[in-house]
């Protein structure tokens, strides 16, 4: 019989980096005009002291060692070679000896195989320069209407005045009136909605969704007409539910208002409400949904008007529970002034929490982080419009803070942020981007989650009948709050195209919630490659690209990427390439 043995070999190629005007179906306009009232369950103090600008626990830079680990002492094996024919992919080190034994020490019938050899590169890892917005969470601004995206807009992201503010902004946001989705009984007209959805997607954003029944910022008169501002549809009052005369806090205006806990209001509302869900549940154009079916512009309080009452606790409790049987997919929202017994219920329903009085008003950040704490994400809006908000002078009670750098930052950090409006004013955000910039981007990698490579390594292994390349790395969440979504981690080797050559193993997936703010976790990748195949990570101009995406089937059709690490090697594509 004969005898032949095939000798370890380093695998020493390093693996390279190669970079290589507005028309009539708009939405209604009155959301420049929306003013956030105070919240009269929020009347703690801030916390005593201020919080750094910037959260401390910033990622270091893991240091470059591209140095392949040869083992120092190469054994030799034992063995008669007067035998031997080489095979034609066998390979000899030229400073491997071969010594020659008594044939007796080895065995005719198995073979020899010489210790494994171990490479290993290191790769250099920074941070990313520049705004780093992500889906599912981080800033929006008021989208009045298809309209935002013409060029005749010039605060819009392809208008004159766009100063790439837009860059931050990873959903649009804003308003319908019940009445003109809801005209008849059982009647729906959801083509208004539809045309802001496809809008925005175009543009490569979700949109957050507001129905608000009633608005008094419309109301300039005793003669205002009642569909001004109220926007419940006439329907309902022609079945019978009631309506009373309120006077506005300020004017004295004469104002018709719903009576909220009228029978007939609330299963008009609910109805409503189960077919929004039979409509757009699940759409993945929809970022989140408000339960807006109460009080001024929705946000479940009568502040502004003298004689209107909100609805028993227990009424409210049913239209939660009510939105909760029917939205089983998107994220559905209590707005500002739910508070209270209805706050707590709410968080058991898996319902989220927005707050409307930031920063002018103390210790609205403190009672989001309830809403934190139940594993949910939190979403705010300031007070004011920036440049509104500038003109406060911080006496508190009868007036409201100052718009502050260091306050917009206590308000993300404090509160756990998820989603926040950069702006409110019809500007989308121009003016406050012009004084705030180089802050504004780098709340991107702060505010929602956040994922960091804090170190990366290929081991590469080399035995005689397979060479295995390990890729280990840790990611760290370094944002403020979990990711509320499933992700799903992919490594390939890729070519100096981009062509993806070879899948890194398995794709890992992260459960939504799982991936907490401040947790690093640890992942490995195995490719295994058999004896006399070539093993792609040791071809010039091969790379590492790390992707994460949000269904394991997008990559498997071949498609980008949806989530970016926040490290420098980013592709237009938004893989990450990994350099030695």
């Amino acid at each position: 019989m004969k005898r032949s043995i095939l000798f370890g070999v380093v695998a020493s190629a390093a693996i390279g980096l190669n970079l290589g005007a507005c028309s009539d179906d708009d939405v209604s306009t009155g959301i420049a005009n929306e003013i956030s009232s105070s919240s009269e369950d929020a009347a703690n103090e801030m916390p005593a002291g201020t919080s750094v600008l910037i959260p401390e626990d910033t990622i270091s830079n893991v240091s470059a060692d591209t140095a392949l680990t040869v083992p120092a002492d190469s054994s030799t094996v034992p063995v008669d070679t007067s035998a031997m024919e080489p095979a034609d992919t066998t390979i000899v080190p030229t400073d491997t000896t071969i010594v020659p034994t008594d044939s007796a020490a080895v065995p005719t019938d198995s073979m020899t195989i010489a210790p494994a050899d171990t490479a290993k590169i290191s790769y250099v890892l920074k941070p990313y320069d520049g705004p780093l917005a992500n889906p599912h969470k981080g800033f929006t601004v008021p989208v009045g209407g298809t309209w935002t995206f013409v060029p005749e807009f010039k605060h819009g992201p392809y208008g004159e005045l766009n100063n790439r503010a837009w860059d931050l902004i990873t959903y649009g946001s804003g308003y319908f009136q019940w009445d003109s989705l809801n005209p008849g009984e059982g009647v729906y007209n959801w083509a208004p909605v539809e045309k802001i959805l496809e809008a925005c997607q175009k543009n490569g954003l979700t949109y957050a969704l507001r129905v608000l029944p009633y608005t008094p910022s419309f109301i300039k008169g005793n003669d205002t007409p009642e569909e001004k501002y109220d926007w419940t549809p006439k329907w309902v009052y022609e079945k019978g539910a009631k309506k009373i005369t309120a006077k506005t806090l300020k004017e004295g205006y004469d104002a018709t208002v719903p009576v909220w806990d009228d029978s007939i209001y609330l299963q008009a509302a609910k109805d409503f409400g189960t077919a929004l869900a039979e409509k757009y549940d699940g759409d993945p154009r929809l970022e989140y949904i408000d339960i807006r079916s109460f009080g001024e512009w929705g946000e479940w309080h009568a502040s502004h008007l003298v004689g209107s009452e909100m609805p028993s606790a227990e009424i409210e409790k049913d239209m939660l529970k009510h939105y909760a049987s029917v939205f089983k997919k998107t994220l559905i929202v209590l707005p500002s002034n739910g508070s209270g017994d209805v706050y707590t219920y709410a968080l058991g329903l898996g319902i989220a929490k927005r707050d409307d009085g930031f920063i002018g008003t103390p210790g609205r950040a403190d009672s989001l982080v309830r809403c934190y704490k139940a594993g949910l994400p939190t979403i705010a809006e300031n007070l004011g419009g920036y440049q509104t908000m500038l003109t406060y002078n911080d006496v508190i009670p009868g007036g409201y803070l100052k718009w502050t750098p260091q306050r917009w930052v206590d308000a993300i950090t404090t509160a756990h942020l998820t989603y926040y409006v950069l702006d409110q004013d019809s500007d989308d955000g121009y003016y406050f981007y012009k004084d705030n910039k180089a802050l504004a981007d780098s709340m991107t990698h702060v505010i929602g989650y956040n994922f960091t490579i804090a170190k990366a390594e290929l081991l590469t292994v080399t035995e005689a009948t397979v060479t295995t390349n390990k890729l280990n790395i840790a990611v760290k969440n370094s944002g403020v709050a979990p990711c509320f979504f499933d992700v799903y981690l992919v490594a390939e080797f890729v070519d100096g195209e981009g062509t993806s050559l070879a899948q890194i193993g398995k794709t890992v997936h992260i459960p939504k919630k799982t991936f907490k703010d401040g947790m690093t976790q640890e992942f490995s990748f195995t490719h295994e490659v058999p004896a006399r195949q070539t093993n792609v990570a040791a071809l010039p101009g091969v790379t590492i690209a790390l992707s994460i995406y949000e269904s394991e089937e997008a990559y498997k059709k071949g498609e980008n990427p949806t989530v970016r690490f926040d490290n420098e090697g980013l592709q237009e594509n938004r893989k990450l390439y990994l350099k030695p």
